[in-house]
């Protein structure tokens, strides 16, 4: 706003004039409410990190020794004395305190201060350093909760507050400047003593003046301000509906710690590794956030941003950093910019979510170009936009339309077209051409696969192509990543996620194939609750589930990382063995000694790399811990939810180094969102009250539903489904 030169501002009234440096006033007060009240909130969020800081500070410097001192002088402190007296670590020096320290026999007071003095240094590097994570097992502790506390009142002020700060930033910052120039417009007397230079400054300011306020009209940024600054300043929520709120979105407090404690990953974890050129250029990239309805990490708007400024790339990250989400903030800026037209293609099993994600996540409109109504999708996604989203396998069956242009195409689970020769590919390489913006999506590292890269990068930059070698991997992932830095971000959990969020639940919706649908009508048709359960796992050759599951345990395996797999049923297990080969463990089951159940589970934890376990989830939730895993895949919803939770138990416990992520297998169709529907408006009202209990805690399955009665509802409910559609 500040930047904008007037030419020729028009003459006004005195009362004319009055009355827009009154409104820019009104305007200005609103702009410093609202970042008077964000960074008191913030002051509260950082009081509440402030013990929290000390307390894991403490626990740390307990842990380095004391004669760590020497190397803060250079090996200059004789400490005999000290260890010989019992102080084994800093945190013992710092609370002994220089006269403490010289009571010791043999410690004069010049080593005394020296002592004390390394210490201190060595706290102040550790409580920069630390880590703060918020721990969900202390939601008794008084201290936690208030940290908690304190971040709800910012999250509850929804993904709009970082903009409606940075607008209120630059309000100030522009009216701030053109106010004291305004002023002697506002009286006649002024105006009057004012030389002839200062009145045509005057005017000018006024004439800017009304450019911010038409902007700010437009947008009814007042409005705004004023229900921001209410937002920051409602009453503090209870721990109860604090910790209940973290609970149900624990990416957006983390975020909010992250930001607010300074705990961001070091710049070049969060930008892969690539030539600093090229992060220069991305980190200029602007990023609308208008039509984005969640808040970004760092490392998220960098990989946003990365799309946006290099226009054809690989983003590569590690699963569970959100690649779906930095690619939907990228067409919410590209739509910003006034692109309409968009296309998401993806294999079949992760069609739903892409769906669900666009539509909760951003304003844009999804259009789902799949299944029977498909040409009337495609036809209405051409006449009116949005983001048309369909599978990689029936890309081809869609014509590239010459009257929409295409603002971005987006191919998820990229690696799929990594052969050049088969349909998918070409199909994927038709459209590509007619776009100036591609964005590959692919969990899969591909440091050790250089002759699918070079693949990859041919449907995208095909000049680059020439320069990645047969040997460019062989330099470890970060040198591989700056050789081919123009088209490719890579970034891991443990470089971007420091405080390691403990569980991360995934809800994977897949529809029925016709096989998976015929089962299920017939388990219905039988009245009989437990074969409409696993109905899905009926026809392994076509079961969408199953195919699923393949995908997550095969990214899991290029990720070097362990997965347990849980089903109710034995026949299931089973099955995914089948799929899965040989070498998958088990399954777990409870008919198993415990011996056995226990050597399966350190099988399963000796093994170098990546592992799968199978398990029946009544069996895997009782005595075993299994945190070796860091991927667990639920093969259907349980009618007690408390076996769900004690089973992810076992691997997100003490001893796990790496994010839990849990993966639910969910059906569109039929028993399980049935299943959830029923629980979830019960688990609603235990998650504020029963569940904090003593006695939900030590008796979890008195908050469960009965299985008599949920399946019965059920069965009834489907029969009359299906009856109506047969009719």
């Amino acid at each position: 706003m500040g930047g904008v030169m007037y030419e020729g501002p028009p003459e006004r009234s005195q009362a004319e004039a009055r009355a827009v440096v009154r409104e820019a006033e009104e305007l200005l007060a609103a702009a410093r409410a609202v970042r008077g009240d964000h960074e008191r909130a913030c002051a509260e969020v950082r009081a509440a990190i402030a013990p929290l800081r000390e307390e894991a500070a403490r626990r740390e410097l307990a842990r380095i020794p004391a004669t760590r001192l020497k190397d803060v002088t250079e090996g200059r402190l004789r400490l005999g004395a000290l260890e010989q007296s019992g102080y084994q670590n800093v945190q013992q020096v710092l609370d002994a305190g220089p006269y403490g320290l010289q009571q010791v026999p043999g410690i004069g007071p010049q080593t005394a201060m020296q002592a004390h003095a390394a210490a201190e240094q060595i706290a102040r590097a550790v409580r920069e350093a630390v880590a703060l994570r918020i721990d969900i097992d202390r939601q008794d502790d008084p201290v936690m909760t208030a940290l908690v506390v304190a971040l709800h009142r910012l999250v509850a002020a929804g993904p709009r507050l970082p903009r409606a700060v940075q607008a209120a930033a630059s309000v100030e910052e522009t009216l701030d400047r053109l106010l004291p120039a305004a002023r002697p417009l506002r009286s006649r007397l002024r105006t009057m003593f004012a030389g002839r230079a200062r009145r045509e400054e005057a005017r000018r300011a006024v004439a800017a003046i009304e450019r911010v306020l038409t902007w700010a009209r437009g947008e009814d940024v007042p409005t705004w301000f004023a229900q921001t600054s209410v937002d920051l300043l409602r009453p503090a929520v209870s721990g109860i509906e604090a910790w209940t709120g973290y609970e149900h979105d624990s990416a957006a407090y983390h975020g909010l710690l992250v930001e607010i404690a300074g705990l961001e990953p070091d710049r070049a974890s969060s930008e892969g590794f690539i030539p600093g050129e090229i992060a220069e250029r991305v980190n200029a990239q602007p990023l609308d956030d208008t039509h984005l309805r969640v808040s970004l990490r760092g490392y998220q708007a960098f990989g946003a941003r990365f799309a946006l400024a290099q226009r054809r790339v690989i983003l590569g990250d590690e699963m569970g950093l959100g690649k779906t989400i930095q690619a939907i903030a990228a067409l919410a800026h590209l739509r910003a910019e006034g692109r309409t037209h968009f296309l998401v293609a993806c294999p079949a099993s992760v069609l739903i979510n892409w769906l669900r994600e666009i539509e909760e996540r951003s304003a844009l409109r999804p259009v789902r170009v799949h299944g029977p109504e498909r040409d009337a999708a495609f036809k209405d996604w051409i006449a009116r936009g949005g983001v048309a989203v369909t599978t990689i396998d029936g890309l081809h069956a869609l014509r590239v339309p010459d009257q929409a242009p295409l603002g971005m195409l987006v191919v998820d689970e990229a690696h799929y077209v990594k052969n050049p020769q088969t349909r998918r590919s070409r199909a994927v390489a038709d459209w590509a051409r007619r776009t100036d913006r591609v964005l590959f999506l692919t969990g899969t590292p591909m440091e050790n696969r250089v002759e699918e890269f070079r693949n990859l990068v041919a449907h995208l930059q095909p000049d680059l192509v020439g320069q990645i070698g047969d040997g460019a991997g062989a330099a470890g992932p970060q040198a591989f990543r700056r050789a081919v830095g123009p088209a490719y971000l890579r970034r891991n959990q443990a470089d971007v996620l420091a405080e390691l969020p403990d569980l991360t639940w995934t809800d994977e919706w897949e529809d029925f194939s016709a096989q998976d649908r015929a089962a299920y009508r017939e388990a219905v048709e039988a009245g009989n609750f437990m074969a409409m359960r696993r109905a899905a796992f009926r026809h392994p050759g076509r079961s969408a589930k199953l195919e699923r599951l393949r995908e997550l345990v095969e990214e899991a395996a290029a990720n070097d990382a362990k997965v347990v797999v849980f089903s109710y049923f034995r026949e299931v297990l089973d099955t995914v063995r089948q799929a899965l080969g040989p070498d998958a463990l088990g399954p777990l089951t409870g008919s198993l000694p415990a011996a056995r159940r226990q050597q399966l589970v350190d099988d399963f934890a000796a093994r170098n790399g990546h592992a799968v376990l199978l398990g029946q989830i009544q069996a895997g939730g009782v005595g075993l811990n299994m945190q070796a895993a860091s991927v667990v895949i639920i093969c259907e919803p349980q009618v007690k939810p408390s076996m769900e939770h004690q089973a992810v138990a076992r691997a997100h416990r003490m001893g796990q180094v790496r994010k839990v992520q849990v993966h639910r297998l969910l059906s569109t169709e039929g028993v399980d969102a049935r299943m959830l529907e029923i629980l979830r408006r019960k688990s609603d009202l235990f998650d504020a009250y029963a569940r904090r209990s003593h006695v939900a805690e030590s008796a979890p399955e008195a908050v469960d539903v009965s299985e008599q009665s949920l399946a019965r509802q059920i069965v009834e409910a489907e029969q009359r489904r299906l009856a109506g559609d047969a009719a």
